[in-house]
């Protein structure tokens, strides 16, 4: 009996290290982060740049893949079904685990149970922007328009955009005024016809305004987050400019798929801790007008992509918006 008990702590002692060594192996090929829209989008350059550092990081090349179609759902739907091996990430926006769960009459996928959340690596705020005929403050608009029921339009990327809900949030927020929607086919000729005076208003993210508006093409007239942008600190936020508590920001996370296992999850944990506290990768998104997220870890990530349905679906309904 006693060499048996001996035997089995042997055999115990030989294993241990070797299910170390098995785990400890991740990653030992490429890793393909999905972007689930086309290349040379925000989106896409903020995961270039994450998996041009990750690769560093991890010891292994981590590619971005791009597979656009049905508002991210094509991108997402690969990751669902994709091995739960750490070897397909998805580079999450805020269409696909914010949006889309609502927006969708028949989603595609579940964005919380078909997904394992690994890191949050920013938000992007978006800016309030008018025709520069327009009021010079947000309440001077809101003002304007209340006095004017039916009379001015605003601008979007189309029909349930991030950029549609940002507006018919700020509508409610601001107790209601009417205003015609004017959805375009991307937020680029939307915005063309903002500066052109085609339409009042819109909102956009920051990025793609700043420049018009120190040319003063446009006028950018607050910020949707909490604290002011580092890149334009004299612009107030939508909460500053009387709004309180507004916030619309578009965000970037990278999740697996369902059941991804916990060595896996701490590897990519630990290396996008290390991510958001590289000076260089805070200051890529800083310029850029994003917001890193220096507090990452999957259980933020988690509790972010709940908050952020809940917070969305009864602007979503509000609105009628319904994607068959």
């Amino acid at each position: 009996m006693k060499r048996r008990h001996l035997l089995a702590a042997g055999l115990g002692a030989i294993a241990a290290p070797a299910v170390v060594r098995a785990q400890a192996k991740y990653p030992e090929k490429t890793i393909r982060l999905v972007v689930p829209f086309a290349a040379a989008g925000p989106t896409d350059i903020i995961g270039r740049k994450v998996s041009e550092k990750m690769t560093g990081l991890l010891g292994q090349t981590m590619i971005v893949e791009n597979k656009s179609g049905a508002a991210g759902s094509i991108g997402a739907v690969e990751v669902k079904n994709a091995k739960p091996d750490g070897y397909t990430l998805l580079f999450a926006p805020s269409s696909t685990h914010a949006v889309n769960p609502t927006a969708f009459v028949h989603p595609a996928y579940d964005a919380v149970k078909d997904f394992t959340p690994v890191s949050s690596i920013c938000v992007n705020p978006l800016v309030l922007v008018v025709h520069p005929s327009m009021p010079d403050s947000v309440m001077g608009l809101v003002d304007l328009m209340k006095k004017n029921p039916g009379k001015y339009s605003y601008a979007s990327s189309g029909n349930g955009s991030i950029l549609h809900l940002a507006t018919e949030y700020f509508k409610r927020e601001v107790g209601g005024i009417d205003v015609v929607h004017v959805p375009y086919r991307g937020s680029g000729p939307a915005l063309q016809d903002v500066m052109s005076g085609q339409v009042a208003w819109m909102f956009e993210t920051f990025s793609t305004t700043l420049q018009q508006h120190r040319a003063g093409k446009l006028r950018i007239l607050a910020y949707a987050h909490a604290k002011r942008a580092p890149i334009a600190p004299e612009i107030p936020t939508v909460i500053e400019a009387g709004v309180p508590g507004y916030e619309a920001y578009t965000f970037n996370l990278i999740l697996g798929p369902a059941g991804l296992p916990q060595p896996v999850v701490d590897t990519l944990d630990q290396a996008s801790r290390k991510l958001m506290k590289d000076p260089e990768m805070v200051k890529f998104l800083e310029d850029i007008a994003a917001v890193p997220t220096t507090d990452t870890s999957p259980e933020r990530t988690a509790k972010f992509i709940k908050d952020e349905i809940a917070k969305w679906a009864p602007v979503i309904k509000a609105a009628g918006v319904k994607i068959e």
